[in-house]
Protein backbone atom coordinates (compact mmCIF):
# COMPACT_ATOMS: atom_id res chain seq x y z
CA UNK A 1 0.00 0.00 0.00
CA UNK A 2 1.30 3.28 -0.77
CA UNK A 3 0.24 6.95 -0.20
CA UNK A 4 0.09 8.52 -3.70
CA UNK A 5 -1.41 11.56 -2.60
CA UNK A 6 -1.63 13.46 1.31
CA UNK A 7 -4.36 11.14 3.14
CA UNK A 8 -5.30 8.85 0.46
CA UNK A 9 -3.60 5.35 -0.17
CA UNK A 10 -3.70 2.58 -2.81
CA UNK A 11 -2.89 -0.95 -3.17
CA UNK A 12 -2.95 -3.01 -6.33
CA UNK A 13 -2.97 -6.47 -8.05
CA UNK A 14 -2.28 -6.99 -11.21
CA UNK A 15 -4.43 -8.60 -13.88
CA UNK A 16 -3.01 -10.88 -16.19
CA UNK A 17 -6.12 -10.61 -18.82
CA UNK A 18 -5.83 -7.12 -18.70
CA UNK A 19 -2.47 -6.50 -18.33
CA UNK A 20 -2.58 -3.58 -15.52
CA UNK A 21 -3.60 -3.57 -11.88
CA UNK A 22 -6.50 -3.33 -10.52
CA UNK A 23 -6.73 -0.83 -8.15
CA UNK A 24 -8.55 -0.06 -4.38
CA UNK A 25 -8.30 3.09 -3.06
CA UNK A 26 -8.69 4.44 1.27
CA UNK A 27 -9.81 8.14 1.40
CA UNK A 28 -8.66 9.31 4.88
CA UNK A 29 -11.69 11.66 6.35
CA UNK A 30 -12.52 13.24 9.66
CA UNK A 31 -16.05 11.90 8.96
CA UNK A 32 -14.91 8.24 8.51
CA UNK A 33 -12.29 6.81 5.81
CA UNK A 34 -13.51 5.69 2.73
CA UNK A 35 -12.79 2.75 1.05
CA UNK A 36 -13.50 2.35 -2.49
CA UNK A 37 -13.47 -0.63 -5.04
CA UNK A 38 -11.44 -2.79 -2.59
CA UNK A 39 -9.21 -5.05 -4.19
CA UNK A 40 -7.07 -8.22 -2.63
CA UNK A 41 -4.78 -6.89 0.12
CA UNK A 42 -1.35 -8.35 0.92
CA UNK A 43 -2.08 -9.52 4.89
CA UNK A 44 1.10 -6.27 5.95
CA UNK A 45 -1.16 -4.11 3.41
CA UNK A 46 -4.55 -5.36 5.26
CA UNK A 47 -3.02 -4.58 8.61
CA UNK A 48 -1.84 -1.14 7.76
CA UNK A 49 -5.45 -0.90 6.23
CA UNK A 50 -6.99 -2.10 9.58
CA UNK A 51 -5.02 0.27 11.38
CA UNK A 52 -6.29 3.50 9.52
CA UNK A 53 -9.43 2.03 9.81
CA UNK A 54 -12.18 2.15 7.46
CA UNK A 55 -16.03 3.63 8.24
CA UNK A 56 -17.45 3.10 4.80
CA UNK A 57 -16.70 0.74 1.55
CA UNK A 58 -17.62 1.84 -1.90
CA UNK A 59 -18.68 -0.10 -4.74
CA UNK A 60 -18.29 1.88 -8.42
CA UNK A 61 -19.96 -1.11 -10.36
CA UNK A 62 -21.29 -4.05 -10.58
CA UNK A 63 -17.84 -5.75 -11.27
CA UNK A 64 -15.89 -4.22 -8.61
CA UNK A 65 -17.23 -5.81 -5.37
CA UNK A 66 -13.59 -7.32 -5.68
CA UNK A 67 -12.51 -8.15 -2.19
CA UNK A 68 -15.44 -6.39 -0.35
CA UNK A 69 -16.87 -9.00 1.24
CA UNK A 70 -13.62 -10.06 3.07
CA UNK A 71 -13.04 -6.07 4.05
CA UNK A 72 -16.23 -6.02 5.18
CA UNK A 73 -15.69 -8.93 7.79
CA UNK A 74 -12.16 -7.75 8.45
CA UNK A 75 -13.55 -4.45 9.28
CA UNK A 76 -17.10 -4.25 9.87
CA UNK A 77 -17.54 -1.00 7.20
CA UNK A 78 -20.60 -1.36 5.34
CA UNK A 79 -20.99 -1.64 1.86
CA UNK A 80 -22.41 0.52 -0.49
CA UNK A 81 -23.64 0.43 -4.31
CA UNK A 82 -26.44 1.55 -6.43
CA UNK A 83 -29.51 -0.37 -6.72
CA UNK A 84 -28.97 -0.84 -10.58
CA UNK A 85 -25.92 -2.87 -10.13
CA UNK A 86 -26.69 -4.75 -6.43
CA UNK A 87 -28.40 -7.67 -7.91
CA UNK A 88 -25.06 -9.02 -10.11
CA UNK A 89 -22.55 -7.72 -7.16
CA UNK A 90 -24.07 -9.98 -4.82
CA UNK A 91 -24.49 -12.55 -7.52
CA UNK A 92 -20.66 -13.06 -7.34
CA UNK A 93 -20.52 -13.12 -3.29
CA UNK A 94 -20.74 -9.55 -2.22
CA UNK A 95 -22.89 -8.53 0.67
CA UNK A 96 -24.29 -5.18 0.54
CA UNK A 97 -25.60 -3.17 3.07
CA UNK A 98 -26.60 -0.06 1.48
CA UNK A 99 -27.47 1.82 -1.58
CA UNK A 100 -25.82 4.76 -3.60
CA UNK A 101 -27.62 7.06 -4.96
CA UNK A 102 -26.73 9.84 -7.08
CA UNK A 103 -26.23 13.28 -5.73
CA UNK A 104 -25.90 11.88 -2.44
CA UNK A 105 -23.18 13.30 -0.38
CA UNK A 106 -20.65 10.47 1.32
CA UNK A 107 -18.53 12.51 3.92
CA UNK A 108 -16.36 14.66 1.14
CA UNK A 109 -17.66 12.91 -2.15
CA UNK A 110 -20.49 13.49 -4.03
CA UNK A 111 -21.86 10.52 -6.01
CA UNK A 112 -22.08 11.17 -9.59
CA UNK A 113 -23.97 9.01 -12.59
CA UNK A 114 -21.93 7.33 -14.52
CA UNK A 115 -23.93 4.23 -16.47
CA UNK A 116 -23.35 3.23 -19.69
CA UNK A 117 -20.92 0.02 -18.90
CA UNK A 118 -23.86 -1.35 -16.70
CA UNK A 119 -26.65 0.54 -15.21
CA UNK A 120 -25.93 1.43 -12.23
CA UNK A 121 -22.40 2.19 -12.65
CA UNK A 122 -21.12 6.01 -10.72
CA UNK A 123 -18.50 8.10 -10.21
CA UNK A 124 -17.24 10.25 -7.01
CA UNK A 125 -16.48 13.71 -6.61
CA UNK A 126 -14.06 15.52 -4.19
CA UNK A 127 -14.82 18.53 -5.20
CA UNK A 128 -12.88 20.45 -2.30
CA UNK A 129 -9.98 18.33 -3.55
CA UNK A 130 -10.43 18.56 -7.22
CA UNK A 131 -10.36 14.49 -7.06
CA UNK A 132 -12.67 11.91 -9.94
CA UNK A 133 -12.79 8.32 -8.68
CA UNK A 134 -13.92 6.24 -11.32
CA UNK A 135 -14.20 2.27 -11.67
CA UNK A 136 -15.41 0.89 -14.92
CA UNK A 137 -16.27 4.23 -16.82
CA UNK A 138 -12.67 4.33 -18.08
CA UNK A 139 -9.61 2.91 -17.25
CA UNK A 140 -6.38 4.49 -17.24
CA UNK A 141 -4.50 2.49 -19.49
CA UNK A 142 -1.35 3.52 -20.82
CA UNK A 143 -0.10 5.44 -17.85
CA UNK A 144 -1.27 9.20 -18.30
CA UNK A 145 -4.03 8.30 -20.62
CA UNK A 146 -7.57 7.09 -20.47
CA UNK A 147 -8.94 4.42 -22.47
CA UNK A 148 -12.70 2.81 -22.41
CA UNK A 149 -12.95 -0.68 -22.18
CA UNK A 150 -14.32 -3.07 -25.20
CA UNK A 151 -17.84 -2.41 -26.46
CA UNK A 152 -18.42 -6.47 -25.83
CA UNK A 153 -18.54 -5.59 -21.96
CA UNK A 154 -20.44 -2.48 -22.39
CA UNK A 155 -24.64 -2.32 -21.53
CA UNK A 156 -24.86 0.51 -23.49
CA UNK A 157 -21.58 1.89 -25.35
CA UNK A 158 -23.36 5.68 -26.46
CA UNK A 159 -24.72 5.78 -22.94
CA UNK A 160 -21.67 5.61 -21.34
CA UNK A 161 -19.91 8.13 -24.32
CA UNK A 162 -22.52 10.44 -23.24
CA UNK A 163 -21.46 9.68 -19.42
CA UNK A 164 -18.32 10.18 -19.70
CA UNK A 165 -17.99 13.36 -21.69
CA UNK A 166 -20.41 14.48 -19.37
CA UNK A 167 -17.19 14.33 -16.28
CA UNK A 168 -15.78 16.86 -17.72
CA UNK A 169 -18.69 19.23 -16.64
CA UNK A 170 -16.91 18.37 -13.03
CA UNK A 171 -14.02 20.33 -11.50
CA UNK A 172 -11.11 18.48 -10.81
CA UNK A 173 -7.24 18.20 -11.54
CA UNK A 174 -7.10 14.00 -10.59
CA UNK A 175 -8.36 11.02 -11.52
CA UNK A 176 -8.23 8.02 -9.08
CA UNK A 177 -8.95 5.03 -11.34
CA UNK A 178 -10.52 1.60 -10.54
CA UNK A 179 -8.23 -0.20 -13.36
CA UNK A 180 -4.60 0.87 -14.61
CA UNK A 181 -2.82 3.88 -13.13
CA UNK A 182 -4.03 6.98 -11.49
CA UNK A 183 -3.42 10.56 -13.25
CA UNK A 184 -2.46 12.55 -10.01
CA UNK A 185 -2.04 16.32 -12.32
CA UNK A 186 -3.30 17.69 -14.92
CA UNK A 187 -6.09 14.68 -15.19
CA UNK A 188 -8.60 16.66 -17.50
CA UNK A 189 -6.37 16.76 -20.43
CA UNK A 190 -5.93 12.93 -21.02
CA UNK A 191 -10.14 13.02 -20.32
CA UNK A 192 -10.67 15.80 -22.72
CA UNK A 193 -8.59 13.60 -25.39
CA UNK A 194 -10.76 10.49 -24.72
CA UNK A 195 -13.63 12.64 -25.42
CA UNK A 196 -12.22 13.84 -28.46
CA UNK A 197 -11.67 10.57 -29.72
CA UNK A 198 -15.18 9.49 -29.39
CA UNK A 199 -17.73 9.58 -32.45
CA UNK A 200 -20.11 12.35 -33.10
Amino acid sequence: MKEILSGIYTWSRFSEPHGYDFNGHLLLDAGGNICIDPVEASADDLAAIKRLGIARILITNRNHSRASKRFREETGAPVAIHPADAAHAKSQGAVIDAELAVGEKIGPLTVVAAKGKSPGEIALHWPARRILVVGDAFVGNPPGKCALLREQVMDEPATLRRSVAKLLDLDFDTILVGDGVSILADAKTPLKELVASFPA
